[in-house]
């Protein structure tokens, strides 16, 4: 079966754009290029696929990364040598963070290749194969299709990167593309993997004694139980248990944040002392898709030992270090969940129901002033700190208490990132942010792609002026395609992170000074809002409009000054990060 034009002959393209289609893409970002454009063709006419044009192939790949974190697989085309090395990062950070996508990059003809012409966007030196062997260090899987294998091999790179969660690669010679396809059958979405009978049934076995054995147990989650579809199980093994629970900042929203039992998020010397103490003093503690990177340990700084503990990985179950290979992360987590059942755990400790008790903000950035009902002197001693310039404490307070379910929230790496994740999101809201690969520039194109990919969420973009003008041009291609997101862009004069961490008033940390408010109608947007806040009360002045306003794009400009910090740094520095214990 094929979802190819009606009265057109299927080609290997249509194939291609079939099997994408089966595996939930509905929209292929990417440029045109002499090289491709037949082929655009084809994308243009199949009618489950739809083309989104951006200003750069990085912004491609970062909307496809996103895209990809939203719907389960994302899909980028390129032209040949230019266009795949502007895209290259973008992937790279997809293959560093578990994101599966397809990278598509048209190249000139068979013949072209055999008779080694010197064509445009090469070296001029007949190596057509040299931009396939850079791209094989950030894919799971790639190949260069013929016209004899290419059914074959587009079928192999699509399961391998669904299997593994990674990025694949594609080079299509432009005849090869168009070449007609033979009949083929549907496309199969691999099983999860199964689990190993003898491995699966010793580590049940110590899974149940240490469970036993413990005093205190609690549980940290991480992003790789997201991306290898393992949000049930964790979700019913915490239910279940009643377990105290933190996730590490690339995995927030992985769990209920709302859930009497969650604590927050847990990074190292980052987190705040409540949480740092459950998980670290936590006699047994429990990895769902644990990732330990120094940005979400806060350098490092965590106090538990990575060697203790049951630890549950993507394939690999492990209990107090002994390793039980071919126990994927689901059934791990089935396992624990059925020993809880059986032997449901003792009630945890009152000092911990007590740091599990959630935070108030101190104003809801609804519109409606927390000070209602009081005395006139009293308005007006509430009052006053309101008129003090924005903090960075004060603008994450509130945006994190304008965040509603149906949203997405993006968060740039650096102030935004940081700022952000200490604070609870209501039962439905989602996060995404990149913490491994850490490229700023991410989030404007990782917007565009999560809203295309469910347009019945809003999405939240919190982005720096720093890391918002490495690719802002996107934000024209947002306006193009009618999305209304809100955009809360940070502007503290330059690279505040780097200023904290070293450099504070440095030249290099310094970047131009745009006017911000101009932007949306420079680059396109139709009838954009954009609004600015130096208060606190302009800021929850401007988040009350703002999630009023759903029929058009939000900017709010938020000031804050270029050497304030979230409170998750000034805990890390507070806490010394120079000593951490498990730095390798």
């Amino acid at each position: 079966m094929t979802s190819s034009p009606p009265g057109t002959r299927s080609t290997v393209m249509d194939h291609l754009l079939d099997r994408l289609n089966a595996v939930g893409v509905r929209h292929l970002f990417g440029l045109p290029g002499d090289y491709n454009l037949a082929l655009l063709d084809r994308v243009l006419a199949h009618p489950g696929v739809r083309w989104v044009g951006t200003a750069s192939e990085l912004g491609a790949a970062y909307a496809a990364d996103a895209y990809g974190r939203t719907r389960g697989f994302g899909a980028l085309l390129t032209t040949f040598g230019v266009g795949e090395l502007s895209a290259v990062n973008g992937v790279a950070g997809a293959y560093a963070e578990r994101v599966p996508l397809l990278h598509i990059v048209v190249g000139p003809t068979q013949d072209t290749e055999w008779a080694g012409s010197l064509v445009h966007h090469t070296m001029a030196d007949g190596d057509f194969d040299r931009f396939a062997r850079a791209h094989r260090h950030v894919v799971c899987a790639d190949a260069v299709l013929r016209t004899d294998n290419a059914v074959a091999e587009i079928d192999r790179v699509l399961t391998t990167c669904l299997r593994e969660s990674r990025p694949g690669y594609l080079r299509v010679p432009r005849d090869v593309a168009l070449a007609p396809a033979p009949p083929s059958r549907p496309s199969a979405i691999p099983e999860p993997r199964r689990a190993d009978k003898d491995s699966l049934a010793a580590f049940r076995a110590a899974a149940r004694e240490r469970l036993a054995a413990a005093d205190t147990v609690a549980v940290l989650a991480d992003f790789l139980v997201d991306r290898f579809r393992a949000r049930g199980e964790l979700a019913d093994l915490l239910t279940a248990s009643s377990f105290p629970h933190a996730v590490l900042p690339s995995g927030k929203t992985v769990v209920d944040e709302s859930a009497p039992d969650f604590l927050g998020c847990y990074g190292g010397a980052m987190s705040p002392a409540p949480v740092r103490a459950a998980i670290d003093d936590a006699d047994l503690l429990i990895r769902a898709g644990v990732l330990l990177t120094d940005l979400t340990t806060g350098k490092f700084t965590h106090g538990f030992d990575p060697g203790r503990g049951i630890d549950l990985g993507i394939t690999t179950a492990k209990v107090d270090g002994t390793a039980f290979p071919d126990v994927p992360l689901a059934t791990a987590l089935a396992v624990l969940t059925g020993l809880v059942r059986k032997h449901p755990p003792a009630q945890p400790p009152q000092a911990w129901t007590e740091q599990r008790k959630p935070s108030v903000p101190e104003q809801s950035a609804t519109g409606q002033s927390a000070t209602a009902g009081k005395t006139a002197a009293t308005l007006g001693r509430a009052l006053r700190p309101t008129l003090r310039p924005l903090t960075q404490r004060r603008l994450w307070q509130a945006v994190g208490a304008a965040v509603r379910p149906g949203h997405t929230v993006i968060a740039e790496d650096g102030t935004s990132l940081f700022g952000i994740v200490d604070h609870r999101f209501p039962r439905g809201a989602r996060f995404i942010g990149q913490l491994i690969w850490a490229s700023i520039g991410y989030g404007l194109p990782a917007l565009l792609g999560a809203q295309l990919a469910d347009p019945s969420r809003r999405g939240l973009l919190l982005v720096g002026d720093g890391g918002a003008q490495l690719t802002v041009q996107e934000l024209g291609t947002i306006g193009r395609h009618r999305l209304t997101p809100v955009i809360i862009l940070v502007n503290n004069d330059g690279y505040t992170i780097e200023r904290a961490t070293h450099g504070p008033r440095a030249a290099y940390n310094d970047i131009a000074r745009w006017r911000w408010s101009r932007m949306p109608t420079a680059l396109g947007v139709p009838r954009p809002l954009v609004l600015s806040a130096r208060t606190p009360a302009a800021l929850d002045h401007a988040l009350s409009r703002a999630m009023a306003t759903t029929d058009r794009l939000v900017l709010i400009q938020a000031y804050t000054g270029k050497e304030d910090v979230p409170r998750t740094f000034e805990r890390l520095e507070a806490n010394r990060p120079d000593k951490a214990k498990w730095i390798p």
